[in-house]
């Protein structure tokens, strides 16, 4: 292929745009911040879960409490329609003395559901208290997640102006340089990332390697204007005043 030494020299500037870009891409997947928002958002994800789990507790616990409070209110009914019954002195001797047994039942009774009230009671302090540390835990990490991705998203903010200040001229280069070598320049960096490396004293800036003596008379006999390939790596290889040749 021939092209104007002109053109080639335009290929290192198009390579070092499409460099800059393949950057900007990369730094944009793989900011740090996206790392932890993810690893956080797992974490939240687990507490979502043990909060949900803690909520049916207390919920449960609820209603464990309502049914104890109310066997504890319908003994203390019982008790006090007992009560009544034997201050007003009514009924036989026989009916009062099974009055006074019932209501010493009642008073036993009384105690044991009091016990159950109290242990629920301790138990639903405890689900709540757990559920209220879950909360907090839970909001500090979505206060952490928030302030990360904003901070995610002023880096790609500043990742996005840069992108369109680098890429600008691309679209300029690609006229002067013409169709042709810019779709073999393509074709070469679809696989290998860059298509164009300068030679600079006697090394390929593509594959880093020194050409030795014999490949070296081999481009400086060439003509100017031929488009010339490293051995080595298949890259463009465009000449420069530092060449060294």
């Amino acid at each position: 292929m021939k092209a104007a030494p002109e053109r080639q020299l335009r290929l290192l500037d198009l390579q070092a745009i499409d460099t800059r870009l393949s950057q900007i891409a990369h730094a944009r997947s793989h900011l740090p911040e996206l790392a932890e928002i993810a690893d956080l958002q797992h974490k939240a994800g687990l507490l979502d879960d043990q909060l949900v789990r803690a909520r049916t507790e207390v919920d449960d616990i609820a209603r464990e409490m309502a049914r104890a409070d109310a066997d504890v209110q319908q003994v203390r009914e019982r008790a006090a329609r007992d009560r009544a019954r034997l201050d007003a002195g009514t009924g036989t001797s026989k009916e009062l003395t099974a009055i006074q047994h019932e209501l010493e039942s009642l008073a036993r009774r009384q105690r044991d559901l009091e016990d159950v009230e109290l242990e629920v009671m301790e138990r639903s302090e405890a689900a709540q208290s757990d559920v209220r540390e879950l909360e907090r835990g839970r909001a500090e990490l979505g206060e952490r997640i928030t302030a990360l991705e904003a901070s995610r998203d002023d880096r790609l903010k500043d990742l996005d102006f840069e992108e369109t200040g680098v890429s600008r001229p691309r679209a300029g280069l690609l006229g002067e340089i013409g169709d042709e070598l810019v779709g073999l320049y393509d074709k070469i960096r679809a696989t290998s990332g860059i298509g164009a490396a300068a030679l600079t004293r006697r090394r390929c800036g593509g594959c880093q390697l020194e050409l030795n003596q014999i490949e070296l008379n081999r481009i400086a006999a060439a003509p100017a204007d031929e488009v010339l390939r490293c051995e080595e790596c298949r890259r463009i290889l465009v000449r420069t005043p530092e060449s060294g040749l």
